[in-house]
């Protein structure tokens, strides 16, 4: 018997860069308002599962995102706020091997920390080693401890705009994220359809996951490029290229009766 079943679509958004504009004072950061009628639009169409992965802290995203239709995913997708408020944390082992990796990194830590501009901010589950208001003069000096740092086999590191974003769980990324997601929904892209936006190394790992299940992707700015991926300015344009795709999506149909987008 053919399965009529109707495909799913599962749209997945990173926040900083993505749904909300870089800005100098990160703790400002807020849905941008075209992004915010995006998410509101795409959560109240029947079919959709609409979710914001950060590696942002669960109650910090939270609190930027105060819409409990939208699916929350914290620390890169180690915390997650569910349909109906349930949230999903990782066990106390995990978080011995987090303290342990901060200890083993911590020399590292205070020569970065002692340069001058540099910020290292404590995320939870990851650090960000900030470094917008370094002089530019002074980058070249600063790159051979951000090297040192990534080569160390404990931690894995992903590159972003003015920032380097330490997992403390090497096998963690947004792409262990949104796999992990599908898994919790029962939610299957060889089936359902996906999509992924985001703009930085952590998020083009998502990015290449997802094109290879057949997705789409889309890189925001000019930080990552992943081929396959479309390549996006900012929120503004970022809303808009959705709600093309969503629009699409519906009407048009390969063959088993999965949609296909082009």
């Amino acid at each position: 018997m053919n399965d009529v079943r109707r495909s799913r679509f599962l749209w997945v958004f990173d926040f900083d860069g993505t749904l909300s504009a870089i800005v100098p004072n990160r703790e400002a950061a807020q849905l941008h308002p075209k992004c915010r009628e995006l998410l509101k639009e795409l959560s109240a169409s029947a079919g959709n599962f609409v979710a914001i992965l950060s590696s942002r802290s669960l109650e910090d995203l939270a609190s930027r995102v105060p819409m409990p239709d939208v699916l929350l995913g914290g620390g890169s997708g180690l915390e997650w706020r569910l349909p109906g408020g349930h949230r999903v944390r990782p066990g106390g082992s995990a978080e011995d091997r987090r303290e342990k990796a901060k200890e083993d990194i911590s020399p590292q830590l205070n020569r970065l920390s002692s340069f001058p501009g540099v910020e290292v901010e404590d995320k939870g589950w990851s650090l960000a080693i900030h470094y917008r208001h370094v002089l530019p003069e002074a980058r070249a000096m600063l790159e051979p401890l951000l090297s040192e740092l990534g080569r160390t086999p404990e931690i894995r590191v992903f590159r972003g705009p003015s920032v380097a974003e330490v997992q403390l769980l090497p096998h963690v990324s947004k792409s262990f994220g949104v796999r992990r997601f599908c898994r919790l929904l029962g939610f299957d892209p060889s089936r359902d359809r996906l999509l992924y936006a985001g703009d930085d190394e952590n998020d083009a790992v998502a990015m290449r996951w997802v094109l290879r299940k057949g997705g789409i992707a889309l890189a925001i700015g000019k930080h990552v490029r992943v081929p396959g991926a479309r390549c996006v300015d900012g929120p503004v344009e970022l809303a808009r290229v959705v709600r093309e795709l969503a629009a699409v999506v519906p009407r048009r149909h390969g063959r088993k009766g999965r949609e296909v987008v082009v």
